[in-house]
């Protein structure tokens, strides 16, 4: 089993409250725009690091990062990307792939909304997290945990961080 925190849209800006919620987790994924280098390496410091650059993120993060990442984690397929929209609303860069090659698990930022919707055409668990910065105009600062073991995405939840 593996145990995963997520969050996106940092903007640069890191609440240390985010190393408490994530102190049991085995990784962090970060959706992109992680606003500054630091950032990234503090919180690869602290845990294994999976992230995808976003469209705020300059030149050093892009060559760290890439904008898309698929990888398997226990036996789910999963893909990472910034900018991906949802299910039937796929942004051009994913649809082309999401429809004929579909993850078991697809996770996006970019929209600073929090989302968990189940695609049932492609069978696939859309997640985007929000966001963890002050920056843009949510007005909730959120990231998720959960766990996955073998072929299953299990005990989900949505953490809410203090207002922004």
């Amino acid at each position: 089993m593996k145990k995963i925190g997520l969050l996106s849209d940092t903007h640069g800006y890191l609440d240390d409250k985010i190393f408490k919620y994530f102190e049991d987790r085995d990784e962090i994924w970060h959706a992109g725009d992680f606003g500054t280098l630091e950032l990234a390496e503090q919180f690869a410091s602290f845990k294994p690091l999976r992230g995808v650059y976003g469209n705020i993120d300059g030149k050093d993060i892009r060559a760290m990062y890439p904008e898309h990442l698929r990888f398997k984690c226990e036996e789910v397929d999963v893909w990472m990307t910034h900018i991906g929209g949802y299910p039937d609303r796929y942004s051009s860069k994913v649809k082309p792939d999401i429809y004929t090659k579909s993850p078991d698990l697809f996770i996006c930022g970019h929209s600073h909304i929090l989302k968990v919707i189940y695609d049932q055409k492609i069978q696939c668990l859309h997640i985007n997290p929000g966001a963890a910065g002050k920056q843009g105009w949510h007005k909730q600062r959120t990231l998720i945990r959960f766990c996955i073991s073998e072929k299953k995405i299990h005990t989900l939840e949505v953490v809410e961080l203090i207002d922004r």
